[in-house]
Order: C-alpha cells, then structure tokens, then sequence
C-alpha cells in the first residue's frame, strides 16, 4: 500500500473546458474563462472585486504594489509562514518584522501584534494557518488604531470564516492560492481580492503591466497605454479554464475534505486526550474548510520516528514551514525571538488529506498511528 500527501484532484470536466477556451482563440489572460471564474466569486462572495493572477504569492507581490512599499517601511507577518508572506515586501526593500505564533494554534499570536508596531510600520500581514481564522477582529482594531493596512495571506482559506465572514474578504486585501495542493486548483494559481474601493482602479492597472488596458477592453477608452507600474499577474485562459471545472465542484470538494478532517479528529482523539498528541485547535470565532489536517508530537525525535514509522507502512505524512526568522536569508537581519513558531516547525506533522483519500486508507493511517503509540517503535 502506498498512500501519498496529497493527491490534485480532477472533476472531469477540466479538459472539456480547456478545449472550449482553445476554441475561442483566445488564450492569453482575461478571456472567458478569467470572467467567469472572477464573476463566481464576485456575485457568490459579494466582492468588490478579485482579480486572477497566476500564484498566491504574485497577488501578494500586487499587494505590495498596491501599498507603495518602500525600503524604510516596516511589515509585520508570522514567523510560521511560507516565503512568499515576506518574499513579496522584501522585494520592495521593506523591513520584515516577525510576529511569534499562537500558544494553541499556529496563527500569529495577536496580543504581540501592538508590541511590534513602531512608527515605521506599514501594514499587517496575517496568514489563517490551516484555514483556521486568526482573531480578526483585534487585528482590524489595531489596524484602525495605527491607521496600518491589513492583508489576509488566505492562502489556505477557500471556504472558511471569521464569526461569518469569508476569509480573505475582512483585511484591505485578500490573497488566496490554487496550487495543486489546495483544495480547488488549476496546478498554480492564484487570486487578489480588493476590499477597499482606494484599490479598485490601481489593482486592475498593475494588474495588466501598469497599463489601462482593461479599460480599452471595456470601450471605455480609445487607446491605452503605460501608466503606472505593474506585471504580467494574468494567468492564461488554460489554467482559467481548468480552474472553473474545480469551481463548478466546490461543494463536493469542500464536502469531502471536510469529511476527512473530522474523522481524523474522532479517530485520533482518545490519544489528544491522554496527552500523547495536540491536535488542531479551532476558536470559537473560526470554521473548518478541510485544507490541512495536523498533529502536533511531543518532540522533534518522535516526530522523527513517527514519520519513519509511516513511510515504512507506506504512508507519506509532511512537516510544514521552517521559521522564517531563523532562516539563512534572515541571518543578520532582525531577529525576534519567537519559540512558539519553532514548537509548531519541529512538532507539527500533516497528515494525507484530499477528495479521493477513501474511508479504508484513512481508517489505516489512523490504526498505524495508534499502533506507533503502542509498540515498541514508540520511546514514550
């Protein structure tokens, strides 16, 4: 038996649609495709608007843009994050500022948020780890308090809220991404959406390489041209195409995964409950959307051999991010210390979550993972 982390899951119609978008010559960005996947969200979310780019981290890199980051600005984001969080301000010259991570879960701790701000800071970058929310509410408050701006890294979030608020869609700006991992994707991909109408015009301009293209495209120009910065965000109307079969599915997807996730929790919660694992914690004010299921072991070493002992019953569980604070990159920048964020990059281990995982292989991921608790493999 093998059974890998993830598995991209196809809903059948993804080639039908790519041969549609062939079709109709047109295969660069902001076809029919783009329109009508920004249209879903748009009407079913009740954005303001969302624009497709072609990763996660390109519509953070268009919320740098967006901001105007400049070298002395000060950007605060969690240490327990991917690259792209930091990389897309870094490349403006800020300075990153790292927040530690909750004591129960592994969004940034909110209550060192205001602790961090200096006069120099710019805006706040939260990541919902797992889907899970942060505490939004206290971010916006000091977002108001220090007149900062918020961006949601919502990577992880599609379908998931805030006391009833979709994720992505509460901050100034909202990043998500449809990597192959995530739970609807087209391979790379990835989203922006505007929350604040100052962006409204800006974002579609850098958008489409600083020009004002897309208002030629309207009729509502005679001619357009260069008029502010920009890049080529646009993903093309193959992976667009390929990414409105897996909206057309969002239900189905986010019903199995969901699935998935609580039956992790059932099957291993006798071992949370005699301390042997964490398992995730879920707020009050925040919902499950089944992207990542985790587990947290007491230490490095076992998760060491725990891992071992997976893969040698043919299954492929992953650790997640190394902190960012400690990396080579950071070394001789600032440095806050953040032990929290070091808990979760050497205890946290995730297990195979996607739709096609079936109810017999989760069952035995389950049963091994009791057994390593058990046996001998397992120095307790």
């Amino acid at each position: 038996m093998k059974i890998e982390f993830n598995k991209p899951y196809i809903t059948g119609n993804e080639l039908a649609y790519i041969q549609q978008a062939i079709e109709t010559n047109h295969l660069s960005g902001n076809g029919v495709f783009t329109k009508k996947c920004q249209r879903f969200f748009e009407e079913s979310w009740g954005l303001k608007k969302c624009l497709l780019t072609t990763s996660g981290t390109d519509a953070l890199e268009m919320c740098a843009l967006l901001l105007d980051i400049k070298p002395e600005d000060e950007i605060i984001i969690p240490s327990f994050t991917f690259v792209s969080t930091a990389l897309a301000f870094v490349r403006q010259g800020a300075k990153i500022v790292f927040a530690d991570s909750r004591e129960d879960n592994p969004n940034v701790d909110e209550g060192q948020i205001e602790s961090l701000i200096t006069k120099k800071t710019k805006a706040i970058v939260v990541v919902h780890y797992a889907g899970i929310s942060c505490d939004m509410q206290k971010i916006m408050e000091l977002s108001e308090k220090y007149n900062l701006w918020v961006i949601e890294d919502a990577a992880h979030c599609i379908e998931s809220f805030y006391n009833g608020k979709r994720l992505g869609t509460i901050g100034h700006l909202g990043c998500f991404s449809f990597h192959e991992t995530k739970n609807i994707h087209c391979g790379e991909g990835g989203m922006l959406i505007i929350n604040d109408t100052r962006f409204l015009e800006r974002a579609e301009i850098i958008w489409e390489k600083g020009t004002n293209r897309a208002k030629f495209f309207r009729g509502e120009i005679d001619k357009y041209t260069w008029v502010d910065t920009g890049s080529s965000f646009l993903p093309s109307e193959i992976v667009t195409a390929f990414l409105y079969a897996q909206i057309e599915n969002i239900d189905y997807i986010q019903q199995r995964r969901i699935e998935i996730w609580n039956n992790y929790f059932s099957g291993l919660k006798h071992l949370h409950d005699k301390n042997l694992l964490g398992l995730p914690f879920l707020p009050e004010y925040a919902t499950i959307n089944g992207h990542i299921f985790y587990i947290l072991c007491r230490s490095l070493d076992e998760r060491t051999s725990l891992i071992s002992f997976l893969k040698s019953s043919g299954i492929h569980p992953v650790f997640h991010y190394q902190c960012l604070h400690t990396s080579k990159f950071n070394a001789g920048k600032q440095n806050n210390q953040c032990p929290r964020s070091e808990y979760y990059q050497d205890h946290l281990l995730r297990l195979p979550l996607y739709v096609e995982l079936e109810f017999e292989n989760q069952q035995y991921i389950i049963q091994k993972i009791n057994q390593f608790y058990d046996s001998a493999y397992f120095k307790g």
